[in-house]
């Protein structure tokens, strides 16, 4: 099979990988072996360092055995004994402290020893593996001591930061303000590492690269959407997390929200980060903007309580470890969204997402409007199949539409089939931990996978009458569902009053 490349190829250019936070679960569970993965398929550079900030000091041999020891534990593929050798000979750590602007004078003495002794041409990419709390206080010391700055044909300097970006609008515009302040915006990197997967990927791509389906992108021919993103999970012991941050706040203004924009844009004047990027903001700030009353009747916010998932039992979200016993934050939510653009007027787009539910799985369902039926009146139609074209995220990647077909034989009896695109039967991919892609395009200085100030603070706008509407009505409004289960029936009777229906994730 052939295949096109755009834009990429080959190994990124010598640089130097700083990442703070290096003793964290991040960087063992997701970092390292996608660093390794990124070796392993030669898209590392050769001259390459990895550098970990850490708040107490550790030994090189420690730190590397640190390493050595997620990616034995954490690999998405077999380890080649010469691969690692190679990626870890380039590996020390340094102390740093927000609250200590002397450490990052060290910091700096550190990186100017590594950049010449690896020949990284002085090229640094921050990674701040941290809590979000300390992003602008690692970024404004950094910034303070030199370690950001670009001259016009230098080094690039780029920082990364993970979501949570803020948790409601307010936050997330202060932000935005604070990492500005030191940082131009296309030196930040605000990962979600959502966009690394291939079928996020692909949703452009199946959109802007196949006259098939670009036609028929539109409130003239689409019904609704429908965005799910379950999880079998339950809090577990990140009760103290969880209980001040809730599904709305994960996973809405930046997942969903991202998976939203890039069905719903407009297509970019041209295959560039800017453009791309401006095109999903401005689909984000098209979200219809709800009245209080209006919030509360366009969505459902639910608790789960007991049940079984996997054979095991679950305890109620209230009585997990750290959980306020009182608690209203959801582990649930079911949205209606509006987007009042020429596209999209009068096509709901339905978003939900939950923890402790009856299967993993994300995915994306655009629904086309029924064909006329008169013409088959005196036909059996009960198999008459709804026209659905699904995008399955994961756990397995791929892209499914549903149609009707004649059963074979004399009568005229129709039945729901299907086409399915899969990933592996189509491709040789290696298991990937989804960080790769979007590492290696920060190496290479391509933005395109990342969200912009813009688009992040049109995410929050859409939330944010949501947040202040449930915050008003405290306990009233609030569901619960069976952990196990598909979720609550309020999030049914949402679709039912529409005459319409949740695709089933189990």
């Amino acid at each position: 099979m052939n295949a096109y490349k755009i834009n990429k190829g080959g190994p990124a250019g010598p640089c130097c990988f700083v990442v703070f936070g290096a003793n964290g679960d991040l960087t063992k569970r997701l970092l390292v072996p996608a660093l390794y993965n990124l070796a392993a398929t030669g898209l590392l550079p050769e001259n390459f360092a990895i550098v970990g900030v850490m708040r107490r000091p550790t030994e090189d041999g420690e730190f590397r055995q640190m390493l050595v020891d997620g990616l034995k534990q954490f690999a998405t593929r077999p380890v080649e004994q010469a691969v690692a050798d190679k990626l870890f000979s380039c590996v020390s750590s340094v102390v740093a402290q927000p609250d200590k602007p002397e450490s990052f004078r060290d910091l700096a003495d550190h990186l100017a020893k590594i950049e010449e002794a690896r020949n990284t041409g002085g090229n640094r990419l921050f990674y701040l593996a941290t809590p979000p709390t300390g992003f602008a206080p690692i970024t404004h010391q950094l910034a303070e001591v030199g370690l950001t700055q670009e001259e016009p044909g230098g080094p690039w300097r780029r920082v990364i930061v993970e979501k949570p970006f803020g948790t409601d609008l307010a936050s997330a515009q202060a932000l935005n303000r604070q990492l500005l302040s030191v940082l131009s915006e296309d030196q930040i990197y605000r990962m979600d590492h959502y966009l690394g997967k291939e079928t996020v990927q692909n949703i452009m791509i199946l959109r802007f690269a196949n006259g098939l389906f670009e036609p028929i992108w539109n409130r003239d021919h689409i019904e609704h959407v429908q965005i799910s993103v379950a999880e079998t999970v339950n809090v577990e012991r990140r009760g103290a997390f969880y209980d001040n941050t809730g599904a709305l706040r994960d996973m809405v203004p930046n997942h969903l929200c991202q998976l939203l924009s890039l069905i719903a844009m407009e297509p970019p004047a041209k295959y560039s980060a800017n453009s791309v990027r401006s095109e999903k903001a401005e689909a984000l700030a098209a979200i219809t903007h709800y009245t209080p009353e209006e919030a509360i009747a366009n969505s459902v916010r639910a608790q789960y309580g007991a049940g079984t998932i996997k054979g095991e039992g679950v305890i109620p979200y209230r009585e997990a470890q750290d959980v306020k016993p009182d608690s209203t934050t959801p582990t649930y939510v079911a949205l209606k969204f509006g987007i009042d653009n020429w596209r999209w007027a009068g096509v709901p787009f339905y978003l939900r997402t939950g923890k402790a539910l009856a299967k993993r799985k994300t995915e994306v369902a655009i629904k086309f409007k029924d064909a006329p039926i008169s013409m088959f009146r005196d036909t059996a139609l009960s198999g008459m199949a709804q026209n659905v074209l699904v995008l399955d995220i994961q756990p397995d990647e791929g892209i499914t539409l549903h149609f009707n077909a004649k059963v074979p034989g004399p009568s005229v009896d129709l039945a729901p089939v299907g086409m399915a695109f899969k990933y592996k039967d189509y491709f040789e991919a290696a298991a990937s931990t989804g960080y790769e892609t979007l590492i290696y395009d920060c190496m290479i200085g391509d933005a395109m996978l990342f969200q912009r100030a813009d688009g992040v603070e049109a995410g929050w706008s859409a939330v944010q009458p949501f947040l202040d509407a449930w915050a008003a009505a405290g306990q009233a409004g609030l569901a619960t569902y069976e952990a196990g289960s598909e979720g609550p029936a309020a999030a049914d009777e949402l679709l039912e009053r529409d005459g319409r229906a949740w695709r089933s994730i189990s």
